[in-house]
């Protein structure tokens, strides 16, 4: 996508060109940039936890995070951009038993807004809302006495998002996605835990993607995240994770735009129950590399989760 040569973008000049590139990047990368319960998707340590049937669960989270530097082809380009976001997502997740099996129906409805700074001033900024997650893990594995568990969660985005074609940024993707998570949690003595998610993303078109209405069609984006858990006491735990995610190359009309990314980072935080119902959890992490796009300088999640 960074190559401009190969856009067949019919835009404004130059400038516009460079917004509507960095703007295919942020459409294709933009839910890794607003969390939930399984995504390419970022999945907070101890997702997997089952509740018995019956349970509700209220979430909301906030994210700000802040981007100084823009890679392409894993190089650092000159001059001094900035793109920071300020993302609320609204979750409400349902317990209840089919079968044998533990599933959990639920939603997620980002919302918030993406803003240039400095020498990205010219992107503007966007505010509204995302799209429309929706899924449920179901429990293959269960087992509480050997703190044992594996469930696959299917993912539906749908496009409710703010989205216009003129904008280059936009909280909506104009398309259908779906994803699949597989996820693995394992505890480890009495203190310790052990996750491991997986997924991959398939991307349906975006076709409206340009102020010309030209189509984008992007390959399948994929993810793997590990996490490490301490129990300081029931109600206090430790944790640290790592990433690593690679986000598939879109094709404008059938043109490659050689923008396919790799991206690590890690990300470090305590999670609180101040009441047997309720917990506030607080992430901050860095990306560790970029091979094209905005790197993340700074990201800091912080969710409160009420047990119903």
């Amino acid at each position: 996508m960074n190559h401009v040569s190969a856009t067949p973008l019919n835009c404004r000049g130059k400038r516009l060109c460079a917004q509507f590139l960095i703007a295919v990047w942020l459409a294709s990368c933009i839910n890794m940039l607003v969390t939930g319960n399984a995504r390419a998707i970022d999945v907070d340590a101890g997702d997997l936890t089952p509740m018995p049937a019956g349970t509700d669960l209220g979430l909301v989270y906030y994210q700000h995070v802040e981007r100084g530097e823009f890679y392409k082809d894993g190089h650092k380009q000159s001059g001094n951009p900035r793109l920071d976001s300020d993302i609320g997502i609204l979750r409400a997740v349902h317990f209840r038993k089919l079968g044998r099996f533990t599933v959990d129906p639920q939603f997620l409805l980002p919302f918030g807004q993406f803003k240039g700074k400095r020498d990205s001033s010219d992107l503007g900024e966007a505010n509204g809302i995302g799209d429309l997650m929706l899924l449920a893990t179901v429990w293959l594995v269960e087992q509480p006495q050997q703190r044992t568990y594996f469930g696959i969660t299917p993912v539906l985005y749908v496009p409710t998002g703010n989205y216009d074609r003129n904008d280059p940024l936009n909280l909506g993707e104009n398309r259908w996605k779906a994803a699949v998570n597989v996820g693995f949690m394992q505890g480890l003595g009495d203190k310790w835990w052990f996750d491991l998610y997986t997924d991959v993303t398939w991307c349906g078109p975006n076709d409206d993607a340009t102020p010309d209405g030209e189509t984008m069609r992007q390959s399948n984006l994929y993810q793997t995240q590990a996490y490490v858990r301490y129990n300081l006491t029931p109600s206090l735990d430790l944790r640290v994770g790592y990433s690593e995610s690679w986000v598939g190359e879109t094709r404008l009309e059938g043109v490659r735009q050689h923008d396919r990314t790799n991206t690590s980072k890690y990300t470090f935080g305590a999670a609180w129950s101040p009441t047997p119902k309720t917990q506030i959890m607080i992430n901050y992490g860095q990306d560790l590399s970029v091979e094209n796009g905005f790197k993340e300088s700074d990201r800091i999640n912080v969710r409160l989760m009420q047990v119903f």
